[in-house]
């Protein structure tokens, strides 16, 4: 088994990924179509982004593929690796956001990504990133199960400790700390992944690109009918206001893309289409609001 990074491997996977991932969601949906918008990248590279607003079910949701390449690591790739400082670098990956119209169908995030550093008379650096998170407004203890439920049956083939490995990072790195709570219920979150040959660590991205619809669609078939009124729609708003907060104050993924100077319409499609905030909101006690709060602690839903 060789350890040497494929890239057009990869790179054909994510387009593919991409595709599969937009014609799924569109036949979820019942009526919305993705529109393309291609972009190209002054230092090197660049992407297609595609959103479908106003859908049926979905409200509004970005699916991107970018592929970006220069002569220096940016900032937010080198401050947990230090030693990659002023090596080149590739970097490519589809990432994904759906907001639904209706509050009980929860927002959903994927990403999986690859990076390999570069420097002259030495063995280029490589890892694979990425994972898949839930962030329900109210929570379903059956959607919660079966979300991990998945992550974790297309762990167990690459090891045990897998699943509760990634579960935990994603639990830790999805977490607001000026809130004290997560942003949702987890899922699976990974990243410098290069302990395996190449072609395991490849396969065990294919793993959770693939595995992101397996989680996401039944929830959205069982929850998108579910009656809602103005109330519940002011609630989501409320809490779109975190998934806005996360983004802009913690998410590596959007700093990485505006240092990069990466499209910044690409970089925040992420965003919802509408959030609003509210001055020290406190649900009523005994109310669906408040226990939202129960499932936002991590705990073990396998």
């Amino acid at each position: 088994m060789s350890s040497k990074p494929n890239t057009a491997a990869v790179k054909a996977f994510l387009l593919e990924l991409q595709d599969h991932i937009c014609r799924q969601l569109e036949q979820a949906d019942g009526t919305g179509r993705f529109v393309e918008d291609s972009w190209a990248r002054e230092e090197g590279g660049g992407g297609r982004s595609r959103v479908l607003r106003n859908g049926t079910v979905i409200e509004q949701g970005g699916v991107n593929f970018s592929h970006v390449h220069g002569a220096a690591m940016p900032a937010s790739a080198t401050a947990h690796r230090p030693e990659l400082a002023g090596r080149s670098f590739e970097a490519m990956g589809v990432s994904l956001v759906i907001h639904p119209h209706n509050p009980h169908v929860p927002t959903s995030h994927a990403n999986v990504r690859f990076f390999i550093a570069e420097k002259e008379g030495a063995d280029p650096v490589w890892w694979f990133g990425g994972g898949f998170d839930l962030t329900p407004f109210y929570p379903v203890e059956e959607d919660c199960r079966h979300w991990h439920r998945v992550s974790k049956d297309l762990c167990e083939p690459f090891g045990e400790d897998v699943y509760p490995k990634y579960k935990d990072w994603c639990d830790r790195y999805f977490y607001l700390k000026h809130r004290d709570e997560t942003r949702g219920v987890g899922g699976l979150f990974f990243d410098d992944l290069n302990d395996w040959p190449f072609e395991q660590c490849f396969a065990f991205m294919q793993a959770v690109g693939k595995g992101y619809l397996d989680a996401y669609l039944p929830i959205i078939e069982r929850r998108k009918d579910t009656p809602y009124g103005e109330p519940e729609r002011q609630f989501q708003l409320y809490r779109r206001g975190r998934y806005v907060e996360f983004n802009l104050v913690y998410d590596r993924g959007t700093l990485f893309g505006l240092q990069t100077g990466g499209r910044t319409e690409s970089i925040l499609m992420s965003m919802p289409p509408l959030a609003r905030w509210e001055y020290n909101w406190q649900p009523a006690a005994g109310t669906a609001e408040a226990r939202l709060q129960e499932f936002l602690v991590p705990r073990d839903w396998v």
